[in-house]
């Protein structure tokens, strides 16, 4: 039976209940049908988990009791920071979700030249934390329990103003570089990759402007959400920690 992990926004203590309610609750209850006396792994996003009992659940809510504190890290060794022009629905989400199990520790939306979703106010606050929710749900899928940072959606001369990475590449496809040639990063390593759309040249020009190093993955051009991807495993393999 595989461990069920649970992420609570919420401080936890050894020893002291802590009761779940709303759509984490549903979903232990109705989807895994959890019931008093089951084991999960409990963690709040700020390292390490907690092996904790059920010991309550009635329609709505579910009481734990909280146990033993594992000090479990998974996090890599390579600092990475995802720069992603916003891409529509689901391949902006499934680029979050990859990018949390390969190990980023932030993920910043873009909003660029070419982006074809445009966020108001209203529009932004939901979407954000639609995102946080994917990242969640892939931190208790792969084991992470630090949910990786992500920032509301950002201009990319905004981004650039406030950028400290050590080491930044922009993914371009005419790029003559490719990520075997670059020396190891020194500090955050930071991947800026554009939507659907491609970066346009304002876009391109500005982040080189800005200390972005343009680098190619090959000679096949790739999909936005597969040239994240992509981009983040090749980087954990050459100085990360993807074996």
């Amino acid at each position: 039976m595989r461990d069920i992990r649970v992420y609570v926004d919420a401080p936890i203590t050894a020893g002291r209940p802590l009761t779940i309610k709303e759509d984490t609750a549903h979903y232990l209850l109705r989807v895994l049908r959890l019931t008093a006396g089951r084991v999960i792994h409990l963690f709040n996003g700020r390292g390490g988990y907690f092996i904790a009992t059920v010991i309550e659940t009635d329609k709505r809510s579910l009481t734990l009791a909280p146990e033993t504190f594992v000090n479990d890290e998974k996090e890599s060794v390579l600092q990475l920071t995802l720069v992603q022009g916003i891409s529509r629905g689901r391949k902006m989400d499934y680029t979050i979700q990859k990018a949390v199990e390969l190990g980023v520790s932030r993920i910043v939306p873009l909003v660029t030249e070419f982006s074809n979703v445009r966020l108001t106010e209203e529009r932004a606050p939901a979407r954000l934390a639609h995102w946080r929710k994917i990242a969640v749900g892939a931190c208790e899928q792969c084991g992470r329990n630090r949910v990786p940072e992500i920032l509301p959606p950002l201009g990319l001369r905004d981004w650039l103003d406030q950028d400290r990475s050590g080491t930044r590449l922009v993914l371009h496809p005419c790029a003559r570089t490719t990520l075997r040639d670059v020396a190891a990063p020194v500090g955050t390593l930071a991947l800026l990759a554009g939507p659907e759309g491609g970066l346009s040249d304002n876009d391109l020009n500005a982040a080189c402007s800005g200390g972005y190093r343009p680098v190619s993955l090959g000679p096949r051009i790739l999909r936005t959400e597969t040239a994240a991807v992509a981009a983040l495993a090749v980087s954990q393999g050459l100085w990360g920690d993807l074996l």
